[in-house]
């Protein structure tokens, strides 16, 4: 069964961590299958603005970009068709993985001209299969700000082994009262407005 940390702590009033609600699942002889935490996986990615964009002189499909970073402006090269100047865009800086292919970034010269960092698509952040353009973020998000977050990916889903004779633990408040009997937070279940019947 999978379910996501938010929705377990709809049901469970708990200050507790997820490496430390993933431990008392297992205690409770919940096998926890996998763990996904995209913030986790995404944690290096930060919003950035472009804020000057300019043809790059040695290649007709590259653009050198002025991007506004947390830590400063940054000369970044970037050949997606979509870029320009006064979007917002998803950075990686120098030394960040890049969960597409492995590769860490480095300071280089393209095509004769620096680029620090990256402006990244979809496909290279393992979240779609577009590397035609980079991802363009809200023009609200703020500079600095994780990319996980801004993206709503910032909530982790936990997946569980259910054996059959542990059925109360198909639902997410079956879990939350096990860990809540565990001392691990304070059972909360959310209201529910009645239905009215519709029966004369």
């Amino acid at each position: 069964m999978k379910f996501t940390l938010g929705w377990l702590k709809d049901h469970l009033d708990s200050d507790a961590d997820l490496d430390a609600i993933v431990a008392a699942l297992t205690a409770l002889g919940l096998e926890v299958e996998h763990v996904d935490d995209p913030a986790a996986r995404l944690a290096a990615f930060t919003v950035a603005h472009v804020k000057d964009v300019r043809p790059h002189p040695n290649a007709d499909k590259l653009k050198l970009c002025v991007v506004e970073t947390a830590a400063g402006e940054r000369q970044v090269v970037c050949g997606a068709p979509n870029v320009r100047a006064g979007m917002k865009a998803v950075f990686a800086a120098e030394g960040t993985v890049i969960p597409g292919s492995g590769f860490t970034l480095k300071a280089a010269r393209i095509r004769g001209v620096e680029s620090r960092g990256m402006l990244c698509s979809g496909a290279e952040l393992l979240l779609s299969d577009d590397h035609a353009g980079i991802i363009e973020l809200p023009d609200a998000a703020a500079v600095g700000a994780p990319v996980a977050a801004v993206l709503g990916l910032d909530d982790p889903v936990i997946d569980i082994a259910v054996t059959p004779n542990r059925q109360d633990c198909l639902g997410v408040d079956g879990i939350a009262r096990d860990l809540a009997a565990k001392g691990l937070g304070r059972l909360q279940t959310p209201a529910i407005a009645p239905i009215a019947g519709t029966f004369d």
